[in-house]
């Protein structure tokens, strides 16, 4: 699907196509892959690159087109990945710019009502694919304070007990955080690239900051909480240890006393000749004194703590 917007104060949209314009393709069709490719004459390689959902931010440069590759992040990434990055490619020619993503995420229809809401006009190219990144690194703090959310909830089940869910929901999160490291680093590298090549252009420099500052607290934040997922994950697996071996010396003891009137009335339950084979009482006696034998094992191994 495919939508034809201006650079002007509010980005207004236009019903078809005109030079300079601006072309929001999200989810591309056939349809769209005609348009893209034979009346605008964009590389089909572009495209290909652009659907590459390990495709890592570059810029790349054919004919008239140069194809400029972010990542952009979105929820519900799977059931093995709650959150994830998939790549947006940003083509930008003299006919006209052109933005495409294969997923249908929140990021986009957020970045133009955001552009309409406070009716900012885009001067140039540049400083679209500046904003553009400027808006993946709002939405990158926003998916980390819900992965923040989440961690604070897998924390606290893991202090009432330890189950394979949550152990499991840890991981997927610490797996996105590492998605999000690596295109934060990419994004900002794609950053520095059109800070250099456009010194000369209008681009505010005040936007360059603004966009920097906050990829970097991004990426700090990343780090903050990569970090207390991974002190997480060894707490946790210094826990399930601990009760392992509290576990095994729990049964170890109750093999222990319960061995004790097993080896005592095998003695006893010998086929030879015992001394107290008449006595009336034997029975009881040898009872007796198995409990008395299992009792001060029992204390025992409760006062070095093993019950």
């Amino acid at each position: 699907m495919k939508s034809y917007l201006t650079f002007e104060p509010g980005v207004p949209e236009l019903e078809e196509f005109a030079p300079h314009c601006w072309v929001h393709v999200e989810c591309p069709d056939e349809d769209d892959f005609i348009f893209l490719t034979k009346e605008l004459g964009i590389p089909r390689e572009f495209l290909s690159d652009i659907a590459d959902i390990d495709e890592r931010p570059r810029a790349e440069r054919e004919d008239d087109w140069l194809l400029t590759i972010l990542r952009i992040p979105m929820d519900g990434g799977g059931p093995g990945m709650p959150y994830q990055t998939v790549p947006l490619g940003i083509i930008t020619g003299h006919r006209a710019t052109v933005s495409v993503c294969y997923r249908r995420t929140q990021l986009l229809p957020d970045f133009i009502n955001h552009i309409r809401r406070k009716n900012i006009g885009i001067a140039n190219q540049t400083e679209f694919v500046t904003r553009m990144i400027y808006s993946s690194a709002v939405w990158f703090l926003k998916y980390l304070k819900l992965m923040y959310l989440e961690i604070n909830r897998a924390e606290k089940e893991l202090e009432l007990s330890i189950r394979n869910e949550d152990l499991l929901r840890i991981m997927r999160l610490q797996r996105s955080l590492v998605y999000f490291s690596t295109s934060i680093r990419g994004n900002e590298a794609m950053l520095g690239r059109l800070r250099t090549t456009s010194r000369a252009s209008s681009v505010d420099p005040d936007l360059f900051e603004d966009v920097s500052i906050e990829l970097r607290q991004a990426y700090n934040t990343i780090n903050i909480y990569t970090d207390i997922v991974t002190s997480m994950m060894d707490a946790s697996a210094n826990i399930i240890s601990n009760n392992v071996n509290t576990i095994m010396k729990r049964m170890t003891s109750i093999s222990i006393v319960l061995t004790i009137p097993t080896m005592i009335s095998s003695f006893f339950g010998m086929n030879v000749n015992v001394y107290l084979g008449e006595w009336y009482w034997a029975f009881l006696g040898i009872f007796c004194v198995s409990v008395v034998i299992s009792g001060v094992a029992f204390y025992l191994f409760r006062r070095i703590k093993w019950f």
